[in-house]
């Protein structure tokens, strides 16, 4: 099946410092593609890169099989790719539905069409079984963490999304919100999207990932089948760029 999302050879610098080198990433619909790497090994340039916010300087990027070229957040929006910044990007003083649709807003006329937005917004928080939200019209400010992260991934796919790529979605959330996360996540693959996860908790890669990819000192060591490696192996990958037969040899993918 040809992936989603494929990137080859890309490189990236800024000034004299090249942060990718010849960095490749497949990600295929319906799997949930764990990134994982050290603090500077490169993980949110390469997000920002697929973004658009980033130009890559060389190197292919192609979206369902064709090349394509994104040069901002917009035309990486248009082609079904969805990024959930760490820091979420909502507004505490608006409501569910507000925040779902910022900058996007339906209008009938000259006003927002809030009946469409709400129902827009109730189907896409059901069809993920999201029932820890009391109402959509709940403002921002009084949601826990856990249901922070769930009304941004909810946005993120709103939107016909075809690729989603969440940054640390279970950072700082206790253990029932990160529960609630990774089922969010593990649901997001099971309907058919290709997710990127970005994470430093090894549990929550093995718990969700269908293939985790690797990156050191910006080069991919390994893109590999979550069941066919362990949680040493990952560590090693991350933290030297090899694991046995795995990862890097002189800076080249053995």
């Amino acid at each position: 099946m040809t992936p989603v999302l494929e990137l080859r050879g890309i490189d990236k610098s800024f000034g004299p410092v090249q942060v990718l080198h010849d960095v490749a990433l497949t990600v295929r619909a319906g799997e949930v593609t764990a990134l994982v790497g050290d603090n500077g090994a490169g993980k949110s340039t390469l997000v920002k890169c697929v973004g658009g916010i980033h130009p890559i300087d060389s190197g292919e990027y192609l979206f369902e099989g064709k090349p394509v070229h994104v040069h901002s957040p917009r035309e990486a929006a248009a082609l079904g790719i969805e990024i959930v910044y760490q820091d979420l990007a909502l507004c505490d003083n608006l409501d569910i539905v507000q925040n779902m649709f910022l900058g996007r807003e339906n209008k009938r006329g000259l006003v927002l069409d809030e009946d469409t937005m709400e129902e827009m917004a109730a189907r896409t928080l059901a069809s993920l079984s999201v029932k820890t939200v009391k109402s959509i019209r709940q403002h921002v400010s009084s949601l826990s963490g856990g249901q922070r992260q769930t009304v941004a991934i909810a946005k993120a796919v709103l939107w016909n999304s075809k690729v989603v790529i969440l940054d640390e979605p279970t950072a700082a959330l206790g253990v029932a919100q990160t529960a609630q996360v990774l089922e969010l996540v593990r649901r997001l693959a099971d309907q058919g999207l290709a997710v990127v996860l970005i994470s430093h908790n090894m549990n929550d890669v093995f718990a969700v990932s269908d293939r985790i990819a690797a990156l050191y000192l910006g080069r991919m060591a390994a893109q590999v089948k979550t069941s066919d490696v362990t949680h040493s192996q990952v560590v090693e990958l991350i933290t030297s760029g090899r694991s046995g037969d795995l990862g890097l040899t002189n800076g080249v993918p053995a």
